[in-house]
């Protein structure tokens, strides 16, 4: 099985440096001692350290994997050695409050390359361990911060986030998981009880602790997600002394996956024994039932959301590096317009141009959404103007789920077509793209499936601050392309953009009339719907770069050896604006037919 992470740092020093207005973020206090070069030797040494540790890490991760024994998860000698080296090099868990803090958008780059490499170890490392730290950091005791942060931070303990049930899934207000108050002199303490499945990392032999950020329901609490709170729950028990003892968390199994084969995935048992004690985040219920839980959870929640299209970015950004190598390379078949010449290579061929860029501009369309949005979160974190946090926010509120939902999604088709551009190989586990493609599905799944994050745009988004959120949103599309319609050399795609526009803005009007006629038909096209406004809001930003790109080729000239880069931007938007942005007109089509077949469909016909 082929291991070789063909990555490259050009494309984020492009969107650091050239495309997004970095020096904004470092002009806030936060970030005031940091110069706009300093980021570079941060990406380079993030990918060395990548090509140089992660290929056996993938290797044993494939083959090895998790073993489940007496109840324990045991991981690969080379996940541990890699774990250590990852903590001592950096690339660990950081405190976003702490000296040397790096912005949303560098983290995200460097991120990206992680996750590209192997996801499964990484989440095992770094990501869940961070959300989990920062929701203690938010609403944890200071006696708390004080007992699990350092050591989270060190990475001498992981977290996890404990959310799903067997019989509760994505309808996390059917949990049936318990919390009565323990009798400890610590009023926060309580008996948890319950079992939670799909957790990521849930158990691992690498780490002296792990943190289980747990949903729980306090016995008299409100139904639904009203009445859940969530509890600090550790493996082992941390004693006033720093002692540590088991905590009754019962590791049941490792969950048996399409893909991630290398991830602990594990299902947990709370009290089994009745002595798993969590404490408390925040306050108990108050009088009417309510927790406090959902509202916390949340934080990590959309954070893991996100974080799935930086996934879709890394994986399709790698697998489309893995086509082209192949394609260069391999030689089959003979020219359409020469049938009687010399035999080519795969990259010769129209239609397999046509395949790599599919995989592209998606992969660059999705790209650009995850770091406009990381954008956005470092306004709403670190801005010095109130005023811009709060509108940082509601954009990264109506971000959110056209990333979860688009770039989570549409990676699965772009792996169709890298692993189409191999033929036979592709289906062929000695080629990384048979891996990528498997592990890729999760994006769609993790987190919410794509239907959720669609009502959540339409039920929430559109009508969130009476409709502020949605048409600030609206309002920058339209201003952009009335403000760039005429820009030489992209006339054509500014055309194709604004007619999207307009059909969108039918989209937006139809369902509205649905919501009020129809119901029903609303679910119906509600994915269809996400997905539109994913694809214009991205043809905006990968047209922006374009134009950018164009600014750059006249200055250089074609001599210039980086040349090339820049005419691929172009390119690259030009064919997503021509061959995904008229998408928008036919979903327009399409939920303007009202179709109720699948409603009226019988069930005993289908």
């Amino acid at each position: 099985m082929a291991t070789d992470i063909i990555y490259s740092t050009r494309d984020h020093k492009f969107i650091l440096k050239e495309w997004l207005d970095t020096q904004k973020i470092l002009n806030f206090s936060k970030f005031k001692d940091y110069d706009i070069n300093d980021f570079d030797p941060i990406l380079d040494e993030a990918l060395r350290f990548v090509k140089g540790v992660f290929p056996q890490v993938i290797e044993d991760g494939e083959k090895i994997g998790p073993k489940f024994v007496d109840g324990k998860v045991f991981l690969p000698p080379s996940w541990h050695e890699a774990y250590w080296k990852t903590m001592e090099s950096g690339w660990g868990p950081f405190d976003p409050e702490g000296e040397g803090a790096l912005p949303t958008v560098v983290n995200v780059a460097w991120w990206e390359y992680f996750h590209a490499a192997y996801h499964p170890y990484f989440m095992t490392s770094t990501p869940t361990t961070q959300g989990n730290a920062e929701v203690i950091e938010a609403f944890a005791r200071p006696v708390d911060k004080e007992v699990f942060l350092p050591k989270m931070f060190s990475g001498q303990w992981a977290g996890t986030m404990c959310i799903s049930e067997p019989n509760a899934g994505s309808d996390v207000g059917d949990s049936t998981t318990k919390a009565v108050p323990a009798g400890d002199e610590d009023p926060q303490v309580y008996n948890i009880t319950g079992t939670k499945c799909f957790i990521t990392s849930g158990d691992q032999d690498i780490t002296e602790n792990i943190i289980h950020l747990t949903l729980a329901r306090v016995v008299g609490a409100a139904p639904g997600t009203k009445g859940l709170s969530l509890f600090i729950v550790p493996k082992f028990w941390v004693n006033r002394d720093g002692s540590l003892e088991p905590n009754d968390v019962t590791t049941v199994g490792i969950e048996h996956k399409l893909g991630y084969k290398g991830s602990p995935t594990c299902v947990l048992s709370f009290g089994d024994d009745n002595n798993c004690r969590g404490i408390l985040l925040g306050n108990p219920p108050d009088e009417t039932g309510a927790g406090e839980g959902m509202a916390q959870m949340f934080q990590m929640m959309n954070g893991k959301r996100y974080e799935m299209g930086i996934n879709a970015v890394g994986v399709s950004r790698l697998a489309y590096n893995y086509a082209v190598d192949y394609a260069k390379v391999r030689v089959q078949g003979r020219a359409f317009t020469n049938p009687k010449g010399d035999r080519v290579r795969l990259i010769e061929h129209e239609d397999v141009r046509r395949m790599l860029l599919d995989v592209r501009a998606t992969s660059e369309a999705i790209q650009a959404m995850v770091f406009m949005t990381a954008y956005y979160r470092d306004l709403a974190a670190f801005s010095d103007d109130a005023e811009e946090r709060k509108m940082a926010a509601r954009r990264v509120d109506m971000l959110t789920p056209l990333v979860k939902g688009y770039c989570g999604d549409f990676v699965w088709p772009v792996m169709f077509e890298a692993l189409q551009t191999l033929g036979g190989y592709g289906f062929s586990e000695d080629y990384p793209i048979a891996r990528l493609a498997r592990d890729s599905k999760f994006f769609a799944i993790g987190e919410g499936t794509s239907f959720m994050h669609s009502m959540d745009l339409i039920g929430r988004k559109w009508t969130l601050e009476k409709g502020k959120v949605y048409k600030e949103w609206f309002d920058e599309v339209v201003d952009y392309i009335e403000s760039n319609q005429n820009t030489p050399g992209l006339e054509q795609e500014f055309a194709l953009l604004k007619g999207a526009l307009e059909s969108y803005n039918e989209i937006y009007a139809t369902v509205n009339r649905y919501l009020a006629e129809n119901k029903q038909l609303v679910p119906f096209y509600s994915v269809r719907v996400m997905y539109s406004s994913a694809i214009l809001y991205a043809g905006m930003l990968l047209l922006d770069m374009a134009k950018v790109a164009q600014k750059k080729i006249a200055e250089l000239g074609k001599d210039h050896w980086d040349y090339k880069f820049y005419v691929g931007k172009v390119l690259m938007a030009q064919y997503y604006a021509k061959n995904n942005i008229p998408q928008i007109q036919c979903m327009e089509t399409q939920i303007k037919a009202a179709d109720t077949s699948a409603i009226e469909f019988p069930e005993d016909a289908l």
